[in-house]
């Protein structure tokens, strides 16, 4: 499936009253405005599932990433992680189309009932987690099912380039492919919500900041236990490095030491390509943001510094902290009665950022 042109569709012919509409929905909203300080929610939990699952990631995930953090380098077969989760997707009717872009692919998915993605409406571009180096559209396709069914929205995820053959640049571009796709498919930026969790929060925040540097504002962006800091000292050194059930403090290490090898071998402009750090460069003025994140992981301070430095520069933001929660526990799906709200209060949060 490709981008359609101009002349295969695009509702253009009815832009004037769209804008009219949109103008009207504009006015009746009411975002959040900041004072310096970001609206920070404390949820209830966790459950008794939740609290198995958290357990259950402890004595198995939790040990087998510091396993392998001791040799990152090796030919793990990281890919086989998507391909196992596509087999046990359960039928639904939701729609799945493939999407070709220059350098990867997408999938477009709608929950059963959300309408095509003809340029009206929202869209949501998604990024996918796994530390840059792992799992797609497949591993993380019941969230996304769930994120189009409670934002009545068709979501684009994408699947970008992985380390350690490619890097963060690379998978950042594809990104803004998948961006633009949405755009030529009939968008404006102002229905665009950007989403990702753990290593997609980064891509999601650092592809936000590149457009409004060529003056694009998305509707909204959204977090899910997000990676936002490429440092590990201050992961390292959080008090939960130690109740976190999934990361151990060598698995920092070991990141940071597959993208820094990764970024020296993409030369731009004849330079080895940059380590971005996309919380040194908040400016007023990036779209509206939500992030939930549980309390008990470490990346809680990624998700804690990058909503007081949004604040302070005037974004709204509101962090929704989960207590006793797994790293991106909202991939529990069915079984952890938290992970269906957090996925539900994103899709509300979606479908009123874009009217």
């Amino acid at each position: 499936m490709s981008a359609p042109s101009w002349a295969s569709g695009s509702p253009r012919e009815a832009v004037r009253a769209r804008d009219l509409l949109r103008a009207r929905k504009a006015q009746s909203r009411r975002f959040a405005t900041s004072d310096g300080a970001p609206v920070e929610v404390l949820e209830s939990g966790p459950s008794v599932p939740a609290r198995v699952a958290t357990l259950a990631s402890r004595l198995t995930i939790r040990p087998i990433l510091a396993a392998g953090s001791n040799a990152p380098t090796l030919p793990w077969p990281w890919g086989l992680i998507d391909l196992a989760a596509k087999a046990l997707l359960p039928v639904s009717a939701t729609v799945r189309d493939t999407v070709r872009l220059a350098n990867a692919s997408a999938q477009l998915v709608r929950a059963p009932g959300v309408l095509p993605a003809d340029g009206s409406r929202r869209m949501v571009v998604y990024f996918h987690g796994g530390a840059f180096l792992t799992c797609g559209a497949n591993s993380h396709g019941r969230v996304v099912e769930a994120i189009s069914k409670f934002a009545d929205s068709p979501v684009l995820v994408v699947n970008y380039r992985l380390l350690p053959k490619h890097s963060i640049g690379m998978a950042l571009d594809d990104c803004r492919d998948g961006y633009e796709w949405a755009k030529l498919r009939g968008y404006d930026a102002d229905q665009i919500v950007l989403a990702g969790d753990s290593a997609g929060g980064y891509l999601a925040l650092t592809l936000a900041q590149r457009l409004q540097e060529e003056g694009e504002e998305p509707a909204a962006l959204v977090a899910i236990s997000p990676l936002l800091q490429l440092a590990k000292e201050y992961k390292q050194s959080h008090p939960n490095i130690k109740t976190d059930a999934m990361f151990a403090s060598k698995v920092f290490d070991a990141l940071i030491e597959l993208v820094a090898s990764a970024a020296e071998k993409n030369i731009v402009d004849g330079k080895p390509e940059e380590m971005y750090e996309p919380l040194e460069h908040i400016k007023p003025g990036l779209p509206r943001t939500l992030i939930h994140v549980s309390g008990s992981e470490v990346l809680l301070h990624d998700a804690q510094l990058a909503a007081s430095r949004l604040a302070a520069a005037g974004v709204p933001v509101e962090l929704r902290v989960w207590p006793g929660q797994v790293h991106d526990f909202q991939l529990a799906g069915p079984l952890v009665p938290e992970a269906a709200r957090s996925l539900r209060q994103i899709g509300e949060y979606i479908r009123e950022a874009t009217g």
